[in-house]
Formats: structure tokens, C-alpha cells, sequence
């Protein structure tokens, strides 16, 4: 039996990031933990970083969100602790990606950030699939609010947009 919840937290981290094939973002991991009342959110921010430390998962930020991914050293030291965690633990975070699949990835199938470059900012919005990406759109913009308002917008125009292209592109009459 595991002595430090920490370490529970860290496999059952572990745990969530290897049930799905795409990267977590801190709210979404934060988001259960905090609504299972399983930790607090300073604790959940100690236990990703120590993680991270520790090479079983990475992280990489887009826009104003962290990702993180499980590593193979973290689906390794899951396989072996696997047992540490319990049946209810695991029914919960089971639940809670069943529940929320498609929320989840759409928060990680839409992405938008923006950078400052040459007296302007571009924003670099993008869709995936999978592994794949259905559309990647670079824009030059004259200033930061405008900026921001293209990338807050993004998640929930970004299938309309991706219609609307395609179907200019491929000539449709609805275009």
C-alpha cells in the first residue's frame, strides 16, 4: 500500500495520460481532481512538476494552456504500480474521460496562439485529427487584442471555418 498520496496522485496522473492518446491540458487534469476532491490544485501543480522532473511525462504549452503526455518511462513505472491504485480511483477517472471524450479533445484538437513579429502579430491557429492536422492557418494581424480574440475564438469557429474552405477550395456552390 502506498504511504504518500502524492505518489497516488502521480500514478493516478499516469493513469489518465495513458487512457488517451492525446495530450491532457492542466485544466482538464486539474478539473478532476479538484471536482473528485482528490487534492488541491497546488498539490496536483507539485506532483506534474515532479513528474516532469522525473522524465515519466513531458509538457509543452500552447496559447495560455499547458499539455502534458506520458512518456514510455511513465507507461512503464504505471505498468509496474499499476495495482497501487484502487478499483474506485480507477472507475472515477474512467468515468470522468468517458464522460468528457469529447470535450477533452476538442480542447486539444483546436489549438491557437499568437507571437509578435515585425511590428505585427501573427496568430497560428491549428486542427487536428488524430495525429494528423486538417488545417493550419498562419494570420498577420495589426495588434495583440486582435490577436487574442482570433485565438479565444478559434475553438468554437475552427469547424466552420474548416467547412467553409473546403468547400471553396473544391469549388461547392455553398461556398
Amino acid at each position: 500500500m502506498l504511504q504518500e498520496p502524492e505518489t497516488l496522485y502521480k500514478l493516478m496522473t499516469l493513469y489518465m495520460l495513458d487512457k488517451v492518446n492525446f495530450p491532457l491540458t492542466n485544466s482538464q487534469l486539474s478539473e478532476f481532481f479538484l471536482d473528485k476532491e482528490y487534492t488541491t490544485y497546488m498539490t496536483l501543480q507539485i506532483v506534474l512538476n515532479d513528474l516532469i522532473e522525473a522524465g515519466l511525462i513531458t509538457s509543452h504549452k500552447v496559447g495560455n494552456s499547458t499539455h502534458y503526455e506520458i512518456t514510455s518511462d511513465g507507461r512503464e513505472a504505471l505498468n509496474f504500480f499499476l495495482g497501487e491504485i484502487s478499483a474506485a480511483a480507477c472507475a472515477d477517472m474512467d468515468q470522468y474521460l468517458e464522460a468528457n471524450r469529447y470535450s477533452i479533445r476538442s480542447a486539444v484538437d483546436t489549438t491557437a496562439d499568437y507571437f509578435r513579429s515585425a511590428g505585427s502579430y501573427t496568430v497560428h491557429c491549428v486542427a487536428r485529427e488524430g495525429s494528423g492536422t486538417l488545417l493550419s492557418i498562419d494570420i498577420s494581424v495589426p495588434d495583440e487584442k486582435i490577436a487574442a480574440d482570433m485565438c479565444a475564438n478559434w475553438s468554437t469557429r475552427s469547424q466552420e471555418l474548416y467547412s467553409h474552405i473546403m468547400l471553396s477550395l473544391m469549388g461547392g456552390e455553398h461556398a
